[in-house]
């Protein structure tokens, strides 16, 4: 009678192992993956140029944002697009937003008005590159070249994706994040692409803000 009812407990546990298994497995390879693409720059000639936005203080771009614009503005000169497109809104309380910040960077580093687009509602990255696809989209184009961090690079690459973008990556390489300090964001990445690929990331998105 021990060894019937053993039986089933010991199924049970093997099927609870090989699942924390193939989650560790699946961990590891998302983490390789996030690490890996932040180590590539797939510059090249594109439709336009999306910034992802980081935080600005009274119109004034962050360092990181700063270091985002400078990259993007060595690829608009470079002629790999004509157009830059600045992401993100803005905090409760400030007067500018991060899109607004980025389009001053950018004008006053010699970048025409004319080639600047501005998305200045995106609470988070989702939603900035949902609006910038659909401002694009309506211009029929459709390949872009992201500036960020290179920890955000395979999460914005696969949301962009899912958006209907053909997304290439060239990221920051003078970000002030550097060393030990990009292990909190490497992990924020990973967790996040690793349920994204699975549930969606609309789906993921919508459920933290739900959380949230």
């Amino acid at each position: 009678m021990l060894g019937l009812v053993g039986a089933p407990i010991r199924v049970a546990l093997r099927v609870v192992l090989l699942l924390l298994a193939a989650v560790i497995v699946y961990l590891t390879v998302t983490v390789f993956q996030v690490w890996h693409a932040s180590r590539r720059d797939q510059a090249r000639p594109a439709s336009a140029i999306v910034v992802l936005g980081a935080a600005q203080y009274n119109g004034v771009p962050s360092p990181d944002l700063a270091a985002r614009l400078d990259h993007a503005l060595g690829l608009w000169r470079r002629r790999l697009a004509t157009t830059i497109v600045v992401t993100g809104g803005k905090a409760p309380g400030d007067a500018f937003t991060e899109a607004t910040a980025g389009a001053n960077y950018l004008m006053a580093h010699g970048v025409p008005q004319a080639s600047i687009l501005g998305e200045v509602g995106g609470r988070d990255s989702w939603e900035s590159l949902e609006s910038a696809a659909a401002i694009l989209r309506q211009r029929g184009d459709r390949s872009v070249l992201l500036v960020s961090d290179p920890f955000h690079d395979e999460r914005i690459s696969l949301m962009s994706s899912e958006l209907g973008l053909e997304p290439y990556v060239s990221p920051t390489r003078t970000s002030p994040i550097k060393g030990s300090a990009t292990i909190p964001y490497f992990a924020k990445e990973s967790v996040e692409v690793a349920v994204g690929r699975i549930i969606g990331f609309r789906r993921l998105v919508s459920i933290e803000q739900r959380v949230g």
